[in-house]
């Protein structure tokens, strides 16, 4: 845990770093532009621990493979985010009319995201079509081969749980990709900055999963101050898209009022998430009216 805290702190000292020397180099709206992107996606990373915890424990992954799984998982992410930052700037540069479409799909996101938590949803994993191709399409051995991905028995080729967890990993975060890129593009136009936010995000990634453990358990409002903030970004977005096409009673969001909504927003849902854990664990030791 302590190692994991080091490792935490020393990959959020970097990435605060690299926006001072941004700060220096290319003014303070660039920036500002880094360290709210850096945010939200820091913060939509969190998220993601849960469904990683998820896919973990549903797979039965021994504890000593769990590393690797979640660095094989990361390296995986940062790929396929790439690809999509370059697809997403070059399409963004060509049609301006995606602002519109992206603002939508914020919003449809915030919603959707409030809807499955007052359901309860946030906490399933569904595989999806990748990781049901990946089954049917392999003979997979019965349990974990050490850390192997792959083994032979009886001469025939075998791919391990391991992989499948690796591949439920990596296509889960393609998902969540489909979230954080058009986020972070509602904040930034400059695929540099896009791509350095996100490959800051996801550093120490694999650290934080350890480090939070259960407190991830705690953190019961954290779906809520994400959803605030791609709703947020979505009607910036939208609004930044009407102000461009010279709508005159659009206004134009600085960069410093999103910052500041996205710090408050995560300040303020953490603080009350671990207040509620707090209250509650209260009420479970008092004893029951009967036991008196």
């Amino acid at each position: 845990m302590r190692q994991a805290g080091y490792w935490v702190t020393f990959y959020v000292a970097l990435a605060v770093a690299f926006g001072v020397l941004l700060w220096f180099t290319s003014g303070g709206d660039r920036a500002g532009e880094f360290f709210a992107g850096y945010i939200t996606e820091y913060s939509l990373s969190v998220d993601n621990l849960f469904i990683f915890f998820i896919i973990m424990s549903r797979f039965a992954v021994p504890k000593a493979y769990q590393h690797k799984v979640l660095l094989v998982g990361i390296l995986l992410a940062l790929v396929m985010r790439g690809i999509f930052i370059a697809l997403g700037a070059a399409a963004l540069e060509r049609f301006s009319w995606l602002f519109y479409v992206f603002g939508a799909f914020l919003v449809y996101t915030a919603i959707n995201i409030v809807r499955q938590h007052l359901k309860g949803e946030d906490e399933e994993f569904n595989e999806n079509v990748v990781l049901r191709w990946v089954r049917r399409a392999f003979p997979t051995t019965e349990g974990y081969v050490g850390s192997k991905v792959t083994v032979k028995i009886d001469g025939k080729r075998m791919v391990t749980p391991m992989l499948i967890v690796m591949v439920a990993i990596g296509s889960t975060d393609l998902l969540f990709a489909l979230d954080s890129i058009p986020a972070i593009f509602g904040l930034t136009k400059d695929p540099f900055i896009v791509f350095t936010a996100n490959a800051f995000a996801l550093m120490g990634l694999r650290q934080l999963y350890f480090l939070l453990g259960g407190l991830l358990q705690r953190l019961v409002y954290i779906s809520y101050g994400l959803a605030f903030i791609l709703g947020f970004i979505g009607v910036k977005l939208v609004l930044e898209a009407l102000h461009s096409s010279h709508v005159s009673w659009a206004p134009e969001i600085p960069i410093w009022v999103s910052l500041s909504v996205i710090g408050a927003t995560m300040v303020i849902v953490t603080v009350a998430s671990l207040l509620k854990a707090r209250i509650d664990a209260r009420k479970g030791e008092e004893p029951h009216p009967e036991q008196v």
